[in-house]
């Protein structure tokens, strides 16, 4: 347990890769809230797991979309637990479709949640993190592949890369590290909703691993920027894609 007394906010962590930072990062010390918009049952399951195993966390809704939504979010957090230490922004949406043919609704949804909710949560967490904090937000491979139908999706993540960079910088003095995950294709249901065994095979072989990431990968580089081995580490994009790109 090296992180005994710290507090980490993983957005979007009812599932998935969510899910999976959030239980590597109880098994690191930290005491966790599992953020989530809608799927309150799944919440709580990773949480009666977490604190079945010895660890504390909370589940709290809150759609990240909006900015009083994510201020209450980080109140309840320092109510409940006295601090935050570490923001992990996961939660996202991925819709596919050839920029000819994406709706307004769809622009919409992906800058609200993946641009403008990474924003609102970074803003507060400037304001709200202790001393030795740090950030880290979940971006995706496709901004360096460039695939086909991504083009909305990765546009917001291209952006949140970019503002990972700059509030780097704008921490100076404050000590706080601020980076990217950017995981390459990663057996989630998000991922493997709509697409054909044959796209996924493809997808899973652009690696020279020859297979799909993990949710569990993709959480053990999370652990490592979040611990104390990754302090030197900031202002960086890490691409965990097992070489895809």
């Amino acid at each position: 347990m090296s992180n005994p007394n710290k507090v980490a906010i993983v957005t979007g962590a009812s599932r998935g890769i969510g899910a999976q930072i959030a239980k590597r990062l109880s098994q690191e010390g930290f005491a966790v809230v599992v953020n989530y918009a809608s799927s309150a049952e799944a919440a709580q399951a990773v949480v009666q797991e977490i604190t079945e195993k010895g660890g504390q966390a909370m589940a709290y809704q809150a759609d990240i979309s909006d900015a009083t939504a994510v201020t209450a979010l980080f109140d309840t957090t320092v109510e409940h637990f006295g601090g935050v230490d570490a923001l992990v922004n996961n939660a996202g949406v991925l819709e596919l479709a050839p920029l000819s043919e994406v709706t307004d609704s769809h622009i919409s949804q992906h800058i609200d949640i993946n641009l403008k909710g990474t924003l609102y949560t970074m803003r507060e967490a400037a304001k709200r993190l202790r001393e030795n904090g740090r950030i880290v937000n979940l971006s995706t491979s496709v901004v360096g592949l460039k695939l086909e139908n991504y083009s909305v999706y990765a546009a917001t993540k291209a952006a949140v890369e970019t503002a990972t960079a700059i509030m780097a910088k704008e921490m100076r003095g404050k000590n706080i590290n601020v980076n990217a995950v950017a995981p390459g294709p990663t057996e989630t249901d998000l991922f493997l909703s709509g697409k054909s065994d044959e796209l996924i095979n493809k997808l899973a072989n652009m690696s020279p691993k020859e297979r799909l990431g993990t949710p569990q990968d993709i959480a053990a580089v999370v652990a490592f920027l979040l611990g104390p081995d990754g302090e030197w580490v900031n202002g960086q994009v890490l691409r965990a894609n097992g070489g895809a790109v």
